[in-house]
């Protein structure tokens, strides 16, 4: 299962890496979310995945195998990067609509023009 993850997550970083290298200020934007999702699903991936795992040991118990636990370390982390991100997320939304109304494009190229007057 890691084995799948593990290539989703490489398609997920070129993916954002093909978005970032465009030339509209849009995809740009989505190219950030793409590889901040695939920074998640990392972080995710080195908790280890455990089918069934409980995230803590129960009260009273004498022994519990190691193995059986999920971390519950990672999981936090991404629980935050998600908050992050949506705060983010919402002041780039902002910055780009302020952009719209300035430049008047979407293209970066378009962006060397308006400079001269």
């Amino acid at each position: 299962m890691e084995y799948v993850i593990a290539v989703f997550i490489g398609l997920l970083y070129a993916c954002g890496v093909y978005l970032i290298l465009r030339r509209s200020i849009v995809k740009v934007i989505l190219g950030v979310f793409v590889l901040s999702n695939a920074t998640n699903l990392i972080i995710f991936l080195s908790g280890g995945i455990q089918r069934g795992g409980a995230p803590f040991i129960p009260e009273g118990a004498e022994t519990v195998d190691p193995a059986t636990i999920s971390d519950p370390l990672p999981q936090a982390l991404i629980l935050t990067a998600i908050v992050i991100s949506l705060g983010i997320s919402a002041y780039i939304l902002a910055l780009k609509y302020r952009y719209f109304d300035v430049t008047g494009t979407h293209d970066l190229d378009q962006l060397k023009n308006t400079d001269q007057r």
